[in-house]
């Protein structure tokens, strides 16, 4: 529990003491990323207070261009461990309450971060056209495709909104396999322990060959990869889901 307040005072203190100066710096120079360069640096350093150790695999997959990193998502660790483990800049769907948070709200905006009301179809709707409209200008996106964190650490079924957005941007989805993190700190525990984290960026799925209509069948595969990459403590029972379809051609 030590290690846990120690983890969140110094988000805490990066947060309310950093940001506002970041957050100016960013409206003066007309770009995020002065700010999103030190979010990384405190995520690293927030991760080594944690004792969770972070190995990377699969960095060669990543294509050069705009995006989507869709990743399993089982502990509240998963967003600091891959953070800056991905080489470049990426917004993120994020959840309308956070925007509300003093400091935190601001600068999420300032981002590019796209704000969702979960409870509105309409607004979530114009979410996604927004976050569409930011990959094809080139900025790429993290996302959690659970929707939620798995609460055992095996990978739960994938919703379709990621898979929608790709498509209509045109980017290929990274599938990213985060194994181990649900060790260091479970859902619904405030407790975190220290340990290895092991992040596997995936061979990318090219969305081209895909339609709104197909997004199942996008779904699907990229699902299978994530799963694929994970140990099989963490895949889903019975192994990855249309591990058949999901091969390589």
């Amino acid at each position: 529990m030590i290690r846990a307040l120690v983890v969140f005072l110094f988000l805490g203190l990066a947060v309310f003491l950093g940001l506002p100066w970041l957050i100016l710096w960013s409206w003066v120079a007309g770009s995020p990323d002065l700010m999103y360069s030190a979010a990384t640096q405190v995520a690293r350093m927030a991760n080594w207070l944690a004792g969770m150790r972070v190995r990377v695999e699969g960095v060669e997959n990543i294509p050069a261009g705009a995006c989507v990193f869709a990743a399993n998502h089982t502990s509240n660790l998963d967003p600091l461990a891959l953070l800056p483990a991905i080489p470049r800049r990426v917004s993120f769907l994020a959840k309308r309450e956070v925007f509300r948070v003093p400091v935190l709200g601001p600068a999420m905006r300032v981002a590019q971060f796209i704000s969702v009301d979960r409870a509105n179809r309409e607004a979530a709707s114009a979410s996604v056209d927004a976050a569409i409209r930011s990959l094809k200008a080139g900025l790429s996106f993290m996302v959690f495709p659970e929707g939620t964190r798995s609460p055992d650490g095996r990978v739960r079924p994938f919703k379709k909104g990621t898979f929608v957005m790709a498509i209509e941007a045109g980017v290929p989805v990274v599938p990213v396999s985060i194994a181990g993190a649900q060790n260091l700190m479970q859902k619904g525990s405030r407790a975190i322990h220290p340990g290895r984290v092991t992040i596997r960026f995936g061979v990318p799925v090219d969305t081209s060959q895909y339609s709104s209509e197909h997004r199942g069948e996008l779904l699907a595969r990229v699902e299978a990869r994530v799963a694929a990459g994970l140990p099989v403590e963490q895949q889903p029972d019975g192994g990855p889901r249309e591990a058949n379809s999901a091969a390589e051609e």
